[in-house]
């Protein structure tokens, strides 16, 4: 596996890998995290549209979500459920956002969503445009992630909520030889049971790339470089053991 061309041509590379996906992206992304991509998308959100009701005015007061890397629409389609704002979807995957477009037409939200090709590096929007951002499994994907830190938060409004989910390398010793095992050995296998020979790919590039991101950027650099783009109050949360990281704060 080329771990180099990754980072060389992250954007290029992650569009290639993911090509052949949509129609099972949501499915397989669940069978590989061991069901746990839904719980940390949910916990991601609740930073952003909190699903409490005592939560419900500051829901409210959302007009515009951005959600980049959007990918088959499934966190664009749980921001719509969780507020009344119009949410905006981007993805460089022409492929992923056809199965969006039919995703949000099967779940009636067509009026709410808007999905759209882009890059998270260079967003077509003006400053301050948003209520609020989130994005998905970005990072690993991006040749500079500093700089794209820096474009994601120039399109929030000041006081504005981000919030990421990403994979993560769990820190206690034990779960980080448990994590290994499983991304070096099962998610392979796994991905060739449940999804043919592409996710095969997915399931062995996945594990060494979380493994090297992780060594250039590791979770306090992630913070710092989130700080100085202009986030303020930045939280992380470890899930699953430490297979997840969720982080949030609010545009200065």
């Amino acid at each position: 596996m080329d771990i180099t061309r990754s980072r060389t041509h992250p954007s290029q590379f992650a569009r290639g890998l993911f090509a052949s996906l949509p129609s099972r992206y949501d499915r397989l992304a669940e069978v590989l995290s061991l069901g746990q991509n839904r719980r940390w998308r949910a916990a991601m959100v609740d930073h952003v549209a909190p699903s409490s009701s005592g939560a419900a005015g500051a829901s409210s007061r959302l007009r515009l979500v951005l959600d980049v890397a959007t990918g088959p629409a499934g966190v664009a389609r749980l921001l719509a459920r969780r507020t009344a704002a119009h949410i905006v979807g981007i993805d460089l995957s022409e492929e992923m956002l056809r199965e969006g477009v039919d995703n949000v037409a099967r779940s009636s939200l067509g009026d709410r969503i808007s999905l759209l090709i882009g890059r998270g590096e260079q967003l077509p929007f003006a400053d301050a445009t948003f209520d609020a951002l989130t994005f998905t499994y970005l990072l690993r994907y991006v040749a500079d992630p500093a700089a794209t830190l820096v474009e994601l938060a120039r399109v929030v409004k000041p006081g504005g909520s981000i919030a990421s989910m990403e994979f993560a390398v769990p820190r206690n010793s034990i779960w980080r030889v448990a994590w290994w095992g499983y991304t070096r050995l099962v998610l392979p296998i796994a991905g060739w049971l449940t999804g043919g020979r592409s996710w095969f790919r997915v399931g062995r590039f996945l594990g060494p790339s979380i493994t090297t991101h992780y060594r250039f950027y590791p979770v306090d650099w992630t913070i710092e470089a989130w700080e100085k783009a202009g986030i303020e109050r930045v939280v992380t949360r470890t899930m699953s053991l430490g297979g997840g990281l969720v982080m949030w704060g609010q545009r200065a």
